[in-house]
């Protein structure tokens, strides 16, 4: 047994670089899975509608440890070789394409119904109108609550410690199973934590008053 030190302080520290690039695949893959979920959801076509609707619900209504566990140890049953690095992005992006789709659905119902009336008498297409209109409009409103999101998204990733992956709850764990100093392991644990979300907690906040007050004036 060895006391905790500057050397295993810089050990979990060097992990959060890990929880920020999981972090940073998980927005990536979710923005683009949660764009196709919420243009599926609000374009009109109800086969799309009802799919997007149900894989938002599957995602939404069970835990993300569940999916975590079915994506690493269900891929192998399948024939697929997968490392913990791929399941936790995989199961991240996916969890994260249907909790963002649903919010930048709400964000697009969201302009007024006169913008998508006056894009529809310009004779504009589906696409144009959604490009040039409605997406523009909607993507300002969404940047509060997608900020706030990324939150989670890096509180999300500590799961993956239970399928091996080495971020800063599982260096965190290493490191107590050497030194059995929980209290304070755990403690630096939680602080890296607080200085990651934090700012972006407070960068949500901001933007949402911001948006408040343009909608005042």
């Amino acid at each position: 047994m060895r006391t905790f030190g500057w050397p295993e302080l810089w050990f979990i520290v060097q992990a959060a670089k890990w929880t920020i690039a999981l972090s940073a695949i998980a927005f990536a893959g979710g923005t683009v899975v949660g764009l196709m979920v919420a243009l599926a959801r609000t374009g009109g076509n109800a086969l799309l509608a009802r799919g997007a609707t149900v894989f938002t619900q599957i995602f939404q209504g069970t835990p993300l440890l569940l999916q975590l566990f079915l994506v690493f140890f269900g891929a192998p049953i399948l024939g697929l070789e997968i490392n913990p690095w791929v399941a936790a992005a995989v199961a991240l992006t996916l969890n994260s394409g249907a909790f963002l789709g649903e919010i930048w659905r709400g964000c697009i119902q969201a302009v007024p119904r006169g913008q998508w009336e006056a894009a529809e008498a310009l004779s504009l297409s589906y696409r144009w109108r959604m490009r040039d209109v409605v997406l523009p409009q909607a993507f300002k409103i969404a940047v509060p609550p997608t900020v706030g999101y990324l939150v989670q998204i890096i509180k999300g990733t500590s799961l993956a410690a239970i399928i091996g992956f080495t971020e800063i709850t599982r260096a965190g764990q290493i490191i107590d199973n050497a030194t059995f100093e929980p209290l304070l392991v755990f403690g630096v644990v939680g602080a890296i934590y607080f200085l990651l979300c934090w700012p972006l907690s407070l960068l949500a906040g901001r933007l949402e008053k911001r948006h408040a007050r343009a909608l005042t004036r």
